[in-house]
């Protein structure tokens, strides 16, 4: 397979005819078995007097211009790129004959015919210092990758701002209230108030938790500290919790299958997890919330056992059509309430012990969520 597309229109030969390989471009690939057409962003090279020698397959999506069209045609022609002022780019640059100095074009927005726009950047290759351009290489993205990250990160902030603007309210009004008309109040009307301000107080902090957690899980530097972890007992804490808070004790049916192998797993992790689907049960179903703790097949390759935590209720469940859009950010069901973000840093946790976690519908109807963590150990004992 040949590895570049190549074009030797400057040399007298037909532009669709691929040019002698030694030393060039397509040797140096061919030595490495990199295939152009393999790379993720477009490709495009131009020869020494401005002509393309190279457009692989993802130039060719992004532009909308098939690669034996785009071969041989001068640089400005296979790319007629503008920048967001109308100017054209080539044109503007002249990286044949500018600066002798320059070597590269950093990262920028530009326009493709249409308005397409695009993320280019370009290395500038000289034979010798401050010698003439030998070739011109090109990067090109499609931004729309870019522009949902950043339609995400902008959806993030309007949810935080709008979550953080109701406690914050309530705490700077109660406080404000209470420092100037502090002897006009009961103590219990005192206490009520100071009380509004303690639970605004830690809504933030959940916040502002969860946000750090959001964070460490997409750049990847979400940490496990991983200790012995009795699941059995840590779920039993959740209940407890639950029915000291006025929930029914007989809503709650605790399975735990013995033996369970030994886990380990950062327990306030495992908590934070717990905590999130038992309060989804709580909250949105209905019914007797069934919790099965069970030993099952590990998910990670070269162990044996795992543990696996089912929690499932009697309600509604969850829509088929939503299934797939459950652990994203934001989703929040047919109820409102809560930033939506719960579900998103369950499954970050789970898959940072290298677990897995799914959600289906229960035996009784409701929703059924299913997570399930390797046994693993921590470095030092492995």
């Amino acid at each position: 397979m040949s590895v570049v597309r190549t074009s030797t229109a400057a040399a007298g030969r037909d532009a669709r005819t691929p040019a002698p390989r030694h030393g060039d471009l397509a040797d140096r690939g061919a030595d490495h078995g990199i295939d152009p057409d393999d790379l993720p962003d477009g490709l495009v090279v131009a020869d020494q007097d401005g002509r393309v020698v190279c457009f692989n397959a993802a130039a060719a999506r992004i532009t909308g211009l098939c690669a034996p069209d785009a071969l041989g045609e001068s640089l400005e022609k296979a790319l007629p790129l503008e920048d967001l002022e109308g100017r054209r780019w080539w044109q503007l640059t002249d990286p044949y004959g500018g600066l002798a100095i320059r070597v590269r074009q950093p990262e920028r927005n530009l326009l493709l015919p249409g308005g397409h726009e695009v993320l280019v950047s370009a290395r500038y290759v000289r034979a010798e210092p401050l010698g003439p351009v030998h070739r011109v290489v090109v990067t090109l993205r499609d931004t729309e990758a870019r522009r949902r990250t950043e339609r995400s990160h902008a959806e993030l902030i309007a949810t935080v701002a709008h979550e953080l603007r109701s406690p914050l309210t309530s705490v700077k009004g109660f406080t404000a209230t209470l420092l100037a008309k502090w002897e006009r109040f009961t103590d219990d009307q005192k206490r009520l108030m100071l009380e509004t301000v303690d639970a605004d107080a830690d809504r933030v902090t959940r916040l502002i938790a969860e946000l750090l957690d959001i964070s460490r899980i997409d750049s990847g530097r979400l940490e496990v500290r991983r200790q012995p972890v009795d699941i059995g007992a840590a779920v039993g804490r959740h209940i407890q919790a639950y029915v000291a808070a006025g929930q029914r004790a007989d809503r709650f049916l605790l399975r735990v299958e013995q033996p369970l192998p030994d886990l380990w797993a950062d327990p306030d992790k495992v908590d934070q997890v717990l905590s999130n689907l038992l309060e989804n049960a709580v909250r949105h179903g209905e019914g007797t919330v069934t919790i099965d703790v069970t030993a099952t097949a590990s998910p990670r390759v070269g162990e044996d056992t795992g543990t696996s935590v089912t929690v499932s209720d009697e309600g509604p469940g969850i829509p088929e059509e939503s299934m797939n859009r459950v652990f994203t950010r934001f989703w929040r069901g047919s109820k409102r309430g809560g930033t939506g973000l719960g579900l998103y840093i369950v499954k970050g946790i789970v898959e940072a012990h290298g677990g897995t976690i799914t959600v289906g519908r229960a035996p009784a109807g409701g929703a059924e969520f299913r997570f399930t963590l390797p046994v693993a150990a921590p470095a030092y004992l492995a």
